[in-house]
């Protein structure tokens, strides 16, 4: 016979336990129908607690039955046993189908078109978190200009990225500038995944409650992937597009990344947090980094395949905007992924940042030796600015609007001194008189002297010494309106370069019309005209007439060149147009005073005397329009 207190015990671990596995064996959706096409917590919340109620209640028994003393009723026991660790598992499969589809039917990707709120418009009270975290940016507001958008249907065809950028030219966006966690989930449902997620854990099966919360979340996280344009490209993938596929990604990468960082992955660690608070300290991380490291490495692969591309002089702009984003961001990634199971992440971010520096400052180096060495050979017709000038000065005045930035990067001055002295192919620098110049202006002012020397040696090619003067004078001439139409330029450039700048250009200008004008100019002088001994006029006309046939041919020719030749800055043109009237109109006019007379009474006197004041004053207007003059030179009137 049993003893009572053995008796006792079979009593009362039998009855809650029946009744409970009753409960568990209904909703057994292998063996039921009702069970495999109802969801438990789809319908009546009643039904929800007495199953919940009934996996306690096996839970307890299965602890009561592991710490049970010895007896000799072994087999009643391991009948006990069995039966528990049957509901058990039954119960376990059941909560993982319903784990699994609570997850699925509260799971979507996150609208992308609200995560982009104007500044002047209120976040929507039921997307937000009410205790969101403001981690990172100081700024409220994410102070990125975007481009305006063309009409409302062209705005609506864009993808969600596009129609924020293209909704309002000043607007700004406070999603993207720190931290906002949202809901990702409703609360209703968050508390039922808690509930089975500590009674799966308790029982053992926190590997399957891990895995499935992995897969459902990532799918989503993979689908706000999808919308913000953020492609599944292998680093080799990305190194083998054209540079202009690359621009476009980059910009859409930044948008991308501060949206994923800052909000997308902020709430997946926020909901693992709610989800899984008090079960285990490292369970949330587990599930987090299970959701979140795959499309974290795709995001970051992007980056770093920018990072270690080839170098190019054209790249420098896009990978100093990646460098800026990325740095705002790190102390967001920082927060984000705080722990050490992390650690692959974080470093992963810090490293690409490092190479992105590097990259920034080994192009800028590459870049001052490919002005320094730019082989092109055929000079630009009329003396006009050569590409070469246009292509430097922009990149330039663009290396100027990231000056925060490169004054960061470039740490190292140059020394004092000349730079590169004695070599012959090579300009030298003095840095004496740059002192107390920031590196990064050195850097700038270094490109502008090799710039220079670069068109000193292309002047070379032109077989005109007046047209070579030109072309200096246009091109550094150019060089000071660019560095003046840049208010961060001209600051770090200074005023002092810039003046020696200026009088270079004037140099060459006084250079061309030396070139130009003083053998035309020589032509009106008196000297050789004059009879020695004659009192009866004084003048040899026939030295006379070759001097005026001189001074027309020599004109008509400067005329018929020069008006091919280009200044393409319309007061440069005027001015150096006017320096040249100032000087052959007065001479013209006082030797037509003293010497017409002369030539008028002799024969067939329109043959030297071909112009008038006004005809050469007009003559003068034709100069350096760039295109050969329609007709001759207006004959004066007989």
């Amino acid at each position: 016979m049993e003893p009572p207190e053995n008796y006792s015990r079979s009593t009362s671990f039998a009855e809650p336990f029946e009744d409970a596995q009753k409960i568990i064996l209904r909703w057994d959706s292998t063996a039921s129908e009702e069970a495999r096409e109802r969801m438990i917590f789809g319908g009546d919340r009643q039904e929800v607690d007495l199953y919940l109620q009934a996996v306690d209640e096996i839970q307890k028994s299965m602890s009561s039955t592991s710490i049970s003393p010895p007896s000799s009723h072994h087999h009643d026991q391991d009948s006990n046993s069995n039966k528990v660790n049957s509901a058990i598992q039954i119960a376990m499969a059941r909560l993982e189908d319903e784990f699994r589809n609570i997850l699925i039917n509260h799971t979507s990707p996150v609208e992308v078109d609200s995560l982009f709120i104007p500044d002047h418009a209120p976040a929507p009270a039921s997307s937000l978190n009410h205790n969101t975290s403001s981690v990172g940016s100081s700024n409220e507001f994410d102070q990125e200009e975007v481009g305006g958008g063309g009409g409302g249907d062209h705005v609506d065809a864009l993808d969600p990225i596009q129609r924020a950028d293209s909704s309002n030219s000043s607007a700004s966006y406070r999603s993207t500038s720190s931290i906002r966690e949202i809901d990702l989930i409703p609360q209703e449902a968050v508390a039922d995944l808690q509930s089975i997620a500590k009674r799966m854990i308790s029982a053992g099966y926190l590997r399957e409650c891990i895995q499935v919360y992995g897969s459902v979340r990532k799918s989503a996280v993979d689908a706000s992937f999808r919308r913000l344009g953020i492609e599944k490209l292998s680093i080799g993938d990305i190194q083998r597009l054209e540079w202009e596929a690359l621009e476009t990604k980059i910009r859409r990468w930044i948008r991308a990344a501060k949206v994923c960082v800052r909000i997308l992955f902020a709430s997946e660690k926020k909901l693992c947090e709610e989800i899984f608070y008090g079960i285990g300290t490292a369970i949330d991380d587990a599930c987090f980094m299970e959701t979140v490291k795959g499309p974290a490495i795709q995001l970051f692969n992007f980056a770093e395949a920018i990072s270690i591309s080839r170098r190019s002089p054209e790249k420098m702009f896009k990978i100093l905007d990646l460098h800026d984003a990325l740095m705002d961001l790190l102390p967001d990634i920082e927060v984000v992924f705080e722990s050490k199971s992390a650690d692959s992440i974080r470093v992963q971010a810090a490293e690409i940042l490092s190479r992105l520096a590097e990259a920034a400052r080994g192009i800028l180096s590459e870049f001052e030796s490919a002005v320094l060495r730019e082989p092109s050979r055929v000079p630009v017709p009329g003396g006009t600015i050569h590409p070469l000038t246009r292509y430097v000065m922009n990149y330039i005045s663009l290396i100027s609007d990231y000056k925060q930035t490169l004054i960061e990067l470039i740490m190292s001055k140059p020394s004092t001194g000349s730079r590169y002295s004695g070599d012959p192919t090579t300009p030298d620098m003095e840095f004496a008189e740059l002192e107390g110049k920031t590196p990064l202006a050195l850097h700038l002012i270094w490109i502008i002297v090799i710039l220079q020397f670069n068109l000193e040696g292309k002047s070379k090619h032109y077989k005109d010494a007046s047209l070579a003067h030109l072309f200096i004078m246009n091109n550094v001439h150019y060089i000071v309106q660019k560095i003046k139409g840049s208010p961060e330029l001209r600051e770090m450039i200074g005023d002092d370069y810039l003046r020696k700048l200026t009088g270079k250009f004037r140099q060459a200008a006084t250079s061309y019309q030396r070139a130009t004008w003083v053998s035309v100019l020589y032509c009106l002088r008196d000297e050789g005209l004059h009879v020695s001994g004659s009192f009866s006029s004084g003048v040899s006309k026939s030295a006379l007439r070759e001097r005026f046939k001189t001074f027309n041919a020599m004109f008509e020719e400067v005329h018929r060149t020069q008006a091919t030749w280009l200044i393409p800055d319309s007061q440069l043109r005027e001015e150096l147009r006017i320096s040249i009237s100032e000087k052959l109109i007065p001479a013209y006019r006082s030797f037509l005073g003293r010497f017409r007379s002369h030539i008028e009474s002799g024969k067939h006197p329109e043959n030297y005397i071909k112009y008038s004041v006004e005809d050469l004053e007009s003559a003068v207007l034709d100069f350096f329009e760039g295109y050969p003059v329609s007709q001759h030179l207006r004959r004066r009137s007989q």
